[in-house]
């Protein structure tokens, strides 16, 4: 049919000409195939009543022409809208069960005298069958389908249940029935033509693939039209399905391109764009070799290789250019240089002269395809034969449509690439480089991005060393995966650690870590769960904030989930709780702590990964904390970010002896400081250095009492031969060594006292205030 009408644009000069014909219903003329300039320009209709009064239907009913100039179109009331261009209209009724051709013409004249002839034996030449689809309960013709829009139930002929390898009886009626059974790559653009919402009406045509049982998949070509519905009726697509297998040809089809755009879609790295097109072009054009290059200033880098073995690439590429030619200046290589300038695809068969570095990768034929990409060009894709390759012209069609989709995909994969590592790059940098070496304890951590996208999230691990051997286990998860999320990631973590690191207890930590989130007016939100541990005590008190709770192995091997209280996410609410939940740890317990992305998936849900999680710890031997963290990432495909924090915690060898007294503001506090020292001194054995001790102790209480308002502490330290003196008060100021001191001064000594006797000292901020500290070396 479409070539009957064909004949009409060339012999009676019409730019538009269309076959219409009596739905199923009987009470519309459906458009069924259409030929020329958009039907759109010509304002013409899909569909036109048979009761109505439009030239299809008048010559439909009246079985003889119409025809209608400018003047008359404007006049037909039914008509949709009047071109603003002059045209001509012809509509003759169809012989047979009925229908019209209609043509319209732009030519200045119309159709004279010899055109409407041509149109007459046009429509004589179309044979066209008693409707577009057989009526609900008929028989379909062989080879054809009516597909119901709105419920999905499909009507197929056994031909075609033939093709797809299915029996009658086992055909349930449904279309995904016979969608499932094609070839995964060829779904989305078979369900393109089968959706309504990507229909127009006008005929389709597709080429898919469909599995066998043995050997390779079968090429079926779809042909259809979606016809609308009537009063209560739904819309059908119809059409036939054919074996395409013996009609197709590997390079020339528009399926191969159409199939090669869409991997080039989802592809996100340079390297899945040199993939996809490999797949798409090496195996039909049966190439031996190809390369693709990208081109930074004027040196091309070669991303892909195939195949991927030095020895079947020039030997000069590898001489030269070290590792199989990864990055050469394009001035070595004039004909490659000449063919990105003049931006055009260059082919040369078997015996052209050519450079070495270029002769060698297609003695039989080789082919430049340079990669455009807007105004410049991305890259350059070689294509080598063997033998001699004859070069038809759809396959140099097929060569110039895959170099300008890899082009534009090549520029979309390289921003991607640089801001992929960008992130990866801000990510590193924030997150701890190494763990510190922990006093009773070792600690592993592993970080892995999610293999499903690119995209780095804000996953993040921390260890803090705390004063007085505890130690601030740390693990949390920003929403969303972009380098917004890897930048508040590395805020939140730089927080929660300088509010550890201040001395404040687990839980004003998180408050205070959820407060400075609500304050930056971010619309992301972060979990986080923090575990204090008393390395001397083995004990510890965990703070949930939205988080996965702690998993606990015991030195006997069982494991349970932490029973911990938890508060909101970080940054939800201004006001929230995060009350605190104690573990007590025995020597040889394992604690872990995880992100949801190695606990949640498709397949199960967090509670489900989460008693995997406590399986697999069980049988981990924790002697061996790398291997265990390794064993537990494993290498399935992961949908989300990972961080896992493994902590081992074996008790402290020597546990220091620590006493604290509490100082009054009283005329005496200095001397009873002296002597609370010298009697815990005595205590330990300590009967060296007493002198110099208290000296120290005088001078920083004194200091704390004569400069700073509030509670004063003192604390005593034994740590085998080193003694730790520390006092601790209200201020947060911390106190200045003098430069110089006059001899008539009366204070100022204190601190130059400070570190002439002791072996170190310093000053640490806690909670409410610092502590002033000083260390000896016990000459025992």
């Amino acid at each position: 049919m479409r070539r009957v009408l064909e004949q009409a644009l060339v012999f009676a000069g019409a730019a538009f000409a269309a076959v219409y014909a009596p739905g199923a219903d009987g009470e519309l003329l459906c458009l069924v195939e259409s030929v020329g300039v958009p039907r759109t320009l010509c304002g013409v209709r899909d569909s036109y009543p048979v009761a109505g009064r439009s030239p299809a239907a008048e010559a439909h009913r009246g079985g003889r022409p119409v025809w209608l100039g400018p003047r008359d179109l404007a006049a037909q009331a039914q008509s949709r809208r009047v071109p603003s261009r002059d045209f001509f209209l012809a509509a003759l009724p169809l012989r047979g069960d009925g229908g019209c051709l209609l043509a319209v013409s732009d030519h200045p004249g119309g159709f004279d005298a010899d055109d409407r002839a041509c149109l007459d034996l046009v429509a004589d030449g179309i044979a066209f069958p008693a409707a577009p689809a057989a009526p609900d309960g008929g028989d379909l013709p062989p080879g054809s389908f009516s597909l119901a829009m709105d419920t999905g139930r499909l009507r197929v002929g056994e031909d075609i249940l033939d093709l797809f390898g299915l029996d009658p009886d086992d055909f349930d009626g449904r279309v995904e029935t016979l969608m499932g059974l094609t070839v995964p790559e060829d779904l989305p653009s078979l369900m393109s033509v089968v959706e309504a919402d990507h229909m127009t009406i006008g005929e389709r045509e597709l080429e898919f693939r469909v599995l066998q049982p043995a050997g390779p998949p079968k090429w079926l070509r779809l042909r259809g039209r979606l016809v609308p519905g009537g009063e209560g009726r739904p819309a059908r697509l119809v059409g036939s399905v054919a074996d395409a297998s013996t009609l197709r040809s590997d390079i020339t089809d528009v399926a191969r391109v159409q199939r090669l755009a869409a991997a080039l879609a989802t592809a996100v790295t340079v390297h899945d764009v040199g993939k996809a097109v490999v797949a798409a072009l090496r195996r039909p054009l049966r190439a031996d070799r190809i390369a693709i290059a990208e081109l930074e200033n004027d040196r091309l880098v070669v991303t892909v290789l195939d195949p991927p073995e030095p020895e079947a690439w020039p030997e000069l590429w590898r001489a030269e250019w070290r590792t199989e030619w990864p990055d050469a200046p394009v001035r070595t290589m004039p004909t490659l240089a000449a063919a990105l300038r003049e931006g055009r695809t260059g082919i040369w068969p078997a015996g052209s002269p050519l450079e070495t570095a270029l002769a060698e990768v297609g003695p039989g034929g080789l082919a430049v395809l340079p990669l455009p990409a807007g105004n410049r060009m991305a890259g350059a894709c070689l294509i080598g034969w063997d033998t001699p390759h004859d070069f038809g012209a759809d396959e140099r069609a097929l060569l110039t449509a895959a170099a300008g989709l890899a082009g534009q995909a090549l520029m979309r994969a390289r921003a991607f690439d640089a801001e992929h590592e960008l992130v990866g790059m801000l990510q590193r940098q924030l997150l701890p480089r190494r763990l510190p070496r922990l006093p009773g304890a070792v600690a592993v951590a592993r970080y892995l991005p999610s293999t499903a996208g690119l995209e780095l999230g804000g996953d993040w691990y921390d260890v803090i060393p705390l004063p007085d051997n505890h130690v601030a286990l740390v693990i949390g998860d920003v929403q969303g995966h972009s380098a917004g999320a890897a930048t508040l990631m590395g805020q939140m973590r730089t927080a929660l650690r300088a509010y550890a690191v201040e001395g404040h207890p687990p839980d004003v930590v998180v408050s205070h870590a959820n407060r400075l989130l609500v304050d930056m007016e971010t619309d992301l939100f972060a979990t986080c769960c923090y575990v204090d541990i008393d390395m001397e005590e083995g004990f510890a008190w965990c703070v949930r904030a939205g988080h996965l709770p702690p998993v606990v192995r015991h030195p006997d091997g069982s494991t349970e989930i932490a029973e911990t209280e938890g508060g909101p996410p970080l940054g939800v609410m201004t006001q929230a709780d995060f009350p605190m939940s104690p573990l007590r740890l025995q020597p040889g317990t394992l604690v872990a702590l995880t992100t949801d992305g190695l606990v949640e998936s498709a397949e199960a849900d967090i509670d489900e990964g989460m008693d995997r999680l406590a399986r697999h710890l069980s049988a981990a031997d924790p002697a061996h904390l790398g291997l265990v963290a390794d064993a537990l990432l494993g290498n399935a495909p992961r949908s989300d970010d990972v961080a896992l924090l493994l902590v081992r915690y074996d008790g402290m060898a020597t546990r220091p002896l620590r006493e604290s007294w509490t100082v009054w503001r009283v005329p005496q506090a200095v001397g009873h400081a002296r002597r609370f020292t010298r009697r815990t001194l005595r205590s330990w054995g300590v009967t060296e250095d007493l002198d110099t001790a208290l000296l120290v102790v005088s001078e920083l209480v004194t200091n704390a009492l004569v400069h700073t308002d509030g509670q004063v502490r003192l604390d005593i330290a034994l740590v085998n031969d080193r003694l730790r003196l520390a006092v601790a008060d209200a201020s947060p100021r911390t106190p200045v060594k003098p430069t110089s001191i006059g001899w008539e001064a009366t204070g100022g000594r204190g601190i130059l006292l400070v570190e002439a006797v002791s072996a170190a000292w310093g000053t640490l901020p806690v909670s409410g205030g610092k502590q002033v500290w000083a260390e000896f070396v016990l000459q025992r």
